[in-house]
């Protein structure tokens, strides 16, 4: 487990969150900064961010300082981790003012990604920073037995990605990361939407028809939702009607990319492992899993088990948690 003065973060695309040993799950907030662009300043952050989408003033940007797990602004990154471990360690009860942070990566970061991440948190106040691969981190919070010379098989659907792996006595045997998540779904809702209806809608409108009626590739009885944006005709405001048919066809695409990187990864893996996949199967993690169908039309298309990890919002946070002891563990069993 943690020590008392170490946390641990996962660095999402869309959420951020935050893990400390005296009491678990911290902050959980979307990663999302309203930046002042006139002095650089971040004004808000998470939950407080993302209400102010689509209602700013020109001077004011809500960004994602992240793309794709990776840092995409180092300066604002930096500014939001100062923000991140101050609450963490406030909330945590922590009085130390240098904590030993342990990050997640995702499996396709470069080493110059990594050391963004590490100068980013160094820069933000941290000590010592360790880096653990996501699928790692993941696998470790759905409690599966990492440490164990047998696969697990993890299928991690963030917001920016989506990373599979296998992983067997404590490192990723085969791995494929595709830049297709829960955010490319929500801009194909929006696409689906202004090209078919002439009627403009914003990420939040979006999410949330992908969480009432977005289907995976499963038959379903149709589900029907009202929904309002700008008609690009009038200007006016509009209300229409959409069925979980249509969001289905719109998903289609992604969807199957997102199978073709868990064939790729099973394809790539060792023969011998092979059969524990079978008998074991694969777990489903992050916010993308969620999709209403996701677990019956993926175990009809690779033939195996597929189950939704306990806490697919939280595994990655929470593996963060464990993985100090386990990879301490593995090292010394190498030696």
């Amino acid at each position: 487990m943690l020590a008392a003065n170490e946390i641990g973060i996962d660095l999402g695309t869309a959420n951020i969150l935050v893990y400390s040993k005296n009491k678990g799950i911290t902050l959980n907030e979307p990663s999302l900064v309203a930046v002042d662009v006139r002095t650089k300043k971040v004004i808000a952050f998470g939950q407080e961010a993302k209400e102010m989408v689509g209602k700013t003033p020109p001077h004011i940007h809500v960004i994602r300082p992240l793309k794709n797990g990776v840092i995409a602004d180092f300066d604002i990154t930096t500014e939001l981790l100062k923000i991140i471990m101050k609450q963490a360690m406030n909330k945590s009860g922590v009085n130390v003012r240098k904590p030993n942070v342990i990050i997640c990566t995702p499996s396709a970061a470069t080493s110059v990604d990594k050391r963004a991440i590490q100068d980013a948190a160094r820069n933000a106040g941290a000590k010592q920073v360790f880096l653990i691969d996501e699928p790692v981190a993941a696998a470790i919070g759905s409690g599966l037995p990492v440490d164990e010379p047998v696969a697990n098989m993890i299928v991690d659907i963030g917001g920016g990605s989506t990373e599979v792996a296998i992983i067997s006595f404590g490192g990723v045997v085969a791995a494929q990361s595709i830049n297709i998540g829960g955010d490319r779904l929500d801009e194909e809702i929006i696409q689906y939407v202004r090209k078919n209806y002439n009627v403009l809608i914003g990420e939040r409108t979006a999410e949330q028809v992908k969480m009432e009626i977005g289907h995976a590739l499963v038959d379903h009885e149709e589900l029907k939702m009202e929904i309002r944006g700008r008609d690009l005709v009038t200007g006016l405001p509009k209300t229409i009607t959409l069925s979980s048919y249509e969001i289905r066809e719109t998903l289609k695409e992604s969807l199957l990319h997102m199978l073709e990187a868990i064939r790729a990864t099973l394809e790539e893996c060792p023969a011998e492992l092979s059969g524990d996949i079978v008998d074991r199967g694969v777990v489903l993690t992050g916010g993308g899993s969620l999709l209403n169908g996701m677990e019956e039309w993926l175990s009809k298309e690779i033939f195996v088990p597929v189950q939704l990890s306990e806490s697919p919002l939280e595994s990655v946070a929470l593996g963060t948690g464990e993985s100090l002891s386990i990879m301490k563990k593995l090292r010394q069993a190498a030696k």
